[in-house]
């Protein structure tokens, strides 16, 4: 494959010795690796005459700003890795900080060094990378389809038609989806983690699985018997209504900001 691979090349500068190892690897494995500053791009429009005077497939960028921007809107796919100070500076400054999620939106793939690197990447940006993973397995999967953003009336009435919801983050607090779909009488099958068990009790406000397997075992079970359903309807809604109180929350956090208002006249 050939490859352009935009760096910032200022001779003795870490980025310019990383680029040089990284073009090694890629011509090692066979590829032709077109190494070019980035400093030498003012837009992208110049980088698409150069991607067709040199017939390059693909690219790579190194520093997700002064690299990266320059790839946006081409007709091949890119690549990124971190730089560094893309993500310790320029992630500061908003107008870079959108540019750069934009481009992490169109990239194939991210590289950060280190797990302190990546996880502030993450923190910034990275999840429209793995919005763009999920969109591309949704497109290849029969019968399941993926639903942007709509007003919360419109998605309880999607809600309601369904047969369950499903809860599979790895992360949770307390999850409104797991609440509302109680509220509204909907089974709920949820990830096994703290956070939903905290609200799920399995078997009885809804079904608890820790891998696909299970997953789709308690699916079955569900679709097969109806009284189990009928039970989890009852208890979840049950549950919602003595624990999560839409009342009792607006009560509550009304005589905690009393306190507040208290402490201002001491």
């Amino acid at each position: 494959m050939r490859l352009l691979f935009l760096a910032v090349l200022r001779p003795h500068t870490g980025n310019a010795v990383t680029a040089q190892r990284v073009r090694a690897h890629l011509e090692a494995a066979g590829h032709v690796c077109v190494l070019k500053d980035a400093f030498d791009f003012e837009s992208p429009s110049e980088i698409a005459n150069l991607i067709l005077a040199e017939n390059c497939e693909a690219a790579l960028a190194l520093h997700l700003y002064r690299g990266g921007r320059l790839l946006q809107g081409h007709r091949i796919p890119f690549g990124i890795i971190f730089g560094g100070t893309d993500v310790n500076e320029d992630a500061n400054q908003e107008e870079k900080n959108t540019v750069m999620g934009r481009v992490l939106e169109e990239a194939r793939f991210a590289v950060a060094f280190t797990e302190s690197m990546k996880e502030m990447a993450q923190a910034q940006w990275v999840d429209p990378v793995f919005t763009r993973e999920v969109k591309a397995k949704v497109r290849r999967a029969a019968g399941v389809r993926l639903i942007g953003e709509m007003p919360q009336e419109d998605l309880h009435a999607v809600v309601k038609n369904c047969f369950a919801v499903v809860n599979s983050s790895v992360s949770e607090g307390m999850s409104a989806a797991i609440l509302e779909a109680m509220d509204l009488e909907v089974p709920v099958l949820a990830r096994n983690i703290p956070g939903n068990a905290a609200v799920v009790k399995h078997e009885v406000t809804g079904l608890l699985f820790s891998n696909p397997q299970e997953f789709v075992h308690l699916a079955k079970r569900l679709l097969s018997d109806p009284a189990l359903e009928k039970e989890i309807v009852v208890n979840g809604r049950e549950y919602v209504r003595m624990y999560h109180s839409w009342q009792v929350e607006r009560d509550t956090y009304q005589q905690l900001i009393r306190k507040l208002e208290g402490s201002t006249e001491d």
